[in-house]
C-alpha cells in the first residue's frame, strides 16, 4: 500500500510537469489494491508534492459523510494548498453492503436526500456570521464543488443547484455512457440551468476512467 502512495504522488508529479491541471482521486473502501480510502489525506499527500496542479477528489461519495465533516476537511485542505482544491461529490456507496453498515451509513437513506446533503454542504464553504454551525476550516474557502454522475440525473442536478458537473464514464461502461450521452447531460445542463446560479456560466467536464490489472 505504501509503494501505492507513492507512486500516486509521482504520477502527480509527471502530471504537473507533462501540464495536465487536476489529479483527482477516488473514494473506495475494502478494495484490496485501492489505497484512497482516506480521500482527503491522500489528496494532502499529492498536494504537498506538487506545485500548481489541481488535486481533488473522484469523489467523495456524500452518502457515507456528514456534510459538515467533508467541508471541514476539504476547507483544511483549501488552506493549505489555496486555489488548487476540488472537492468531486457523487451518491454511490463506493463499497459494498457490510462495509456501508461498517460506514455506519443510515442504510434507510434515501437517494432523494442527495440534493439536500449537496446544499448543506456548500453552505458550509459559504460566509455565514452568525450561523449555528460553521466549518472551521471551511467557510469562505475556495473550494471548486464539482457534481459526479454517470447518467442524466446528476447534469439535471448539477444545472439546477448551479454546482460544476463532471459526467463519469468508465470503459467499462462505454456501450452506455458514451459519447453520445456526455453530450446530452451538457444539453440537460443548459437546458436546466436557473437565473441563480453560483457560477456565471455552466462548466462540464469529461472524465475516462481506465482500469488495468498488473
Amino acid at each position: 500500500m505504501r509503494q501505492a502512495l507513492l507512486n500516486a504522488r509521482d504520477l502527480a508529479q509527471h502530471a504537473e510537469a507533462w501540464g495536465y491541471q487536476r489529479f483527482w482521486l477516488a473514494e473506495h473502501h475494502n478494495m484490496p489494491g485501492i489505497a484512497s480510502a482516506a480521500t482527503a489525506v491522500v489528496m494532502a499527500h499529492v498536494a504537498a508534492a506538487t506545485k500548481s496542479i489541481r488535486v481533488g477528489s473522484g469523489g467523495i461519495m456524500l452518502p457515507n459523510h456528514a456534510p459538515l465533516v467533508i467541508a471541514e476537511q476539504f476547507g483544511t485542505l483549501a488552506e493549505l494548498y489555496p486555489h488548487r482544491i476540488d472537492l468531486g461529490v457523487g451518491r454511490a456507496p463506493g463499497t459494498d453492503m457490510p462495509t456501508s453498515k461498517a460506514l455506519r451509513r443510515r442504510l434507510s437513506t434515501s437517494v432523494d436526500e442527495f440534493p439536500q446533503d449537496i446544499n448543506e454542504l456548500m453552505s458550509y464553504f459559504e460566509e455565514q456570521q452568525g450561523a449555528a454551525v460553521r466549518a472551521i476550516p471551511g467557510a469562505g474557502c475556495d473550494v471548486e464543488v464539482w457534481l459526479l454522475g454517470s447518467s442524466l440525473y446528476g447534469a439535471q442536478l448539477a444545472a439546477a443547484l448551479g454546482s460544476r458537473t463532471r459526467t463519469m464514464r468508465h470503459v467499462h461502461c462505454s456501450l452506455r455512457f458514451s459519447r453520445p450521452c456526455s453530450l446530452c447531460a451538457a444539453v440537460n445542463v443548459a437546458a436546466c440551468l436557473s437565473p441563480l446560479q453560483i457560477s456565471t456560466k455552466p462548466w462540464i467536464s469529461r472524465a475516462e476512467s481506465w482500469w488495468k490489472n498488473f
